[in-house]
C-alpha cells in the first residue's frame, strides 16, 4: 500500500496542506522531490527515497501540478529523465492544462499558460490579473502577479506576493481544496493589509484583504470550496 511508505505520507501531507512539489533527480531506484511553498514556490524542505512505492506513487509526474492517475507499476528504465525542453534548452512541461492550470491527458485540448520572460509594469500586471480573474482563470491571474512580484521594488514585494497568493487560494477554492484555500487567502490577507496605509497604483488593499478572511472563514466552516464572487485588485477611479 502507498499510504504505508512514510515517503508518499509526507508527500501526501505536504498537497494536502497546500504545497508545492517537484522532482530534483531521478533514477530507477532513487528521487529527491523538492518541497516546495504553494504561492511563489520557494524551496523549503528536501524529500529523499528509495522505495518503490514513493516511485510508484509518482509514476511519470515530475510536478505537483501534473496531478493525474500516476502510472504503475514503475518500469525498469535508463537513468536520466528524458524532459521537454524548449529552444533555450530549459525544460518544460509539454502536457496541456486546463482554465486552472491542472495538466491533461497528452494530446487533449488546453489554454495556454503565461510566458515565463512575462515582466509586465505594475499597472499592465494589474489590468491583466483583473482580466483574467473575471474570465475565471485565476492560476493565470496568478502567473502574472508572480511575475509583477518578481519585479517588484523592495517596498511592494510583500504587496505583490500576497496579491499573488490570493489568486493562488482563489485557484485551490476552483479545485476544490478547501485546505489549500483557507491558507492562501489567509497568507495572502497577512501580507496584503500592511499596505492599507501606504497602497500603491490604487490597489485596493483594504477591499482585498477583507475578501480574503471573508471568503477563507467561508470556506473553512462549511468545509467546502465555495464560487466567491471575484474581488476588484484595484478600485474605482476618483473623478479628474
Amino acid at each position: 500500500m502507498h499510504d504505508d511508505d512514510p515517503g508518499v505520507a509526507q508527500l501526501q501531507r505536504w498537497q494536502e496542506s497546500g504545497g508545492r512539489w517537484r522532482v530534483l533527480t531521478r533514477t530507477t531506484d532513487t528521487v529527491v522531490i523538492a518541497l516546495l511553498t504553494c504561492d511563489t514556490g520557494e524551496e523549503v524542505d528536501r524529500l529523499s527515497g528509495a522505495g518503490p512505492a514513493l516511485l510508484a506513487y509518482l509514476g511519470d509526474r515530475d510536478t505537483s501540478e501534473d496531478d493525474i492517475t500516476p502510472a504503475l507499476p514503475v518500469r525498469p528504465g535508463p537513468t536520466a529523465v528524458v524532459r521537454d525542453r524548449d529552444i533555450s534548452g530549459k525544460p518544460r512541461n509539454s502536457r496541456p492544462r486546463d482554465a486552472l492550470g491542472r495538466p491533461l491527458e497528452p494530446g487533449a485540448p488546453g489554454v495556454l499558460t503565461m510566458p515565463d520572460d512575462l515582466n509586465p509594469t505594475p499597472i499592465e500586471a494589474l489590468q491583466q490579473a483583473q482580466k483574467l480573474l473575471d474570465d475565471g482563470f485565476p492560476f493565470h491571474a496568478h502567473e502574472v502577479l508572480e511575475a509583477a512580484w518578481k519585479s517588484a521594488p523592495p517596498d511592494e514585494r510583500e504587496l505583490w506576493r500576497g496579491l499573488a497568493q490570493l489568486a493562488v487560494g482563489l485557484t485551490h477554492a476552483r479545485r476544490g481544496n478547501a485546505t489549500g484555500a483557507t491558507r492562501l487567502l489567509l497568507r495572502s490577507a497577512d501580507r496584503i493589509g500592511p499596505y492599507e496605509h501606504s497602497a500603491p497604483h490604487n490597489i485596493a488593499v483594504a477591499e482585498l484583504s477583507a475578501w480574503a478572511r471573508t471568503t477563507a472563514a467561508h470556506i473553512n466552516e462549511n468545509h467546502t470550496a465555495v464560487d466567491a464572487r471575484i474581488p476588484r485588485l484595484t478600485r474605482p477611479a476618483g473623478p479628474k
